[in-house]
């Protein structure tokens, strides 16, 4: 696939010229092209945000999906659905969508969503080919992008192919999943720029994601290997040096957040809850993150 204007950096250039893929990989999350103004918000960002993200949202505060680490909030962060996005219309110029695209039982929600509170951003994920040999317990969809478009197939199961995967693991997952793929990063995963609308194909919107996921063991889910520790911990000292941090305190969440239920900026929000004073939808805050899923009355 043809890289995309700016969707690397003169680090990542320069380290692929050398021959270093796999470092010019894990440079990718220090790379956001935009202006030093600009107002990014990071949709799923989970354990490992982007030092250029301003704002940080994801649906859990720990899930397996993410190997059990913890929500990071050390900026402004809420707690909210990728289909409902608590915020007000473009009230971003930037989007990161980073390895949660294939998650979403609903993509063409998630992906207007996206497009609604953003004037432009960067979508990640595996790439169709290596989802399809190498399945995801919690992944609901295969991505890639063909002629400038992004292609997403809903999974029905979150193994679509069994004999597929059946004959790739009994003789080349070894080789693949523990050579090929860490070596060529780039050829395995899909990174996909856009600005003002993305163009997407859902190929099979008729296909229910919304199944159950198989049941893992905590143990199973938490092994980490010692390279894995070192990267996390190179990306927490890059966020610590490199994130917009005396910026990011003064940003007021109340101007961003929208009721997620009826689309009304008209909230109240406080140290302990907030409530939309339109159609009365109380919200809580969890230790200074408001949670935007709307609750029963």
């Amino acid at each position: 696939m043809a890289e995309q204007p700016l969707a690397t950096s003169l680090l990542m250039r320069a380290l692929l010229a050398m021959g270093n893929e796999k470092l010019a990989w894990a440079c990718r999350r220090l790379h956001c092209p935009v202006l030093r103004s600009a107002l990014v918000l990071e949709v799923g960002s989970g354990g490992s945000p982007y030092c250029r993200a301003n704002v940080l949202i994801d649906a859990y505060t720990q899930t397996r999906e993410r190997h059990w680490a913890p929500f990071i909030t050390d900026r402004p962060s809420v707690l909210g659905l990728g289909e409902a996005l608590p915020f007000r219309d473009k009230s971003f110029d930037f989007v990161i969508a980073s390895h949660v695209l294939e998650h979403s039982a609903e993509p063409e929600i998630f992906l207007r969503e996206l497009q609604r509170v953003a004037r432009a951003g960067y979508i990640e994920t595996p790439d169709a080919f290596m989802e399809r040999i190498n399945p995801y317990w919690d992944h609901r969809s295969e991505v890639t992008v063909r002629h400038g478009v992004l292609e997403v197939r809903k999974k029905s199961s979150w193994i679509p192919d069994p004999e597929l995967v059946e004959l790739y693991e009994e003789l080349t997952k070894p080789l693949i999943a523990g050579s090929v793929i860490p070596s060529k990063p780039f050829a395995f995963h899909t990174r996909f720029y856009w600005t003002d609308q993305i163009p997407y194909r859902i190929i099979d919107p008729e296909v229910d994601a919304n199944w159950t996921s198989p049941e893992m063991t905590l143990t199973t889910q938490m092994q980490t290997s010692l390279r894995a520790k070192f990267g996390r911990l190179g990306l927490a000292i890059a966020r610590k040096l490199l994130s917009q941090k005396k910026r990011n305190r003064k940003i007021q969440l109340a101007d961003l957040l929208q009721c997620p239920r009826c689309k009304s900026p008209e909230l109240q929000l406080g140290d302990r809850s907030a409530i939309c004073t339109s159609c009365g939808t109380p919200y809580e805050v969890i230790a200074g993150v408001p949670c935007m899923t709307a609750q029963q009355r």
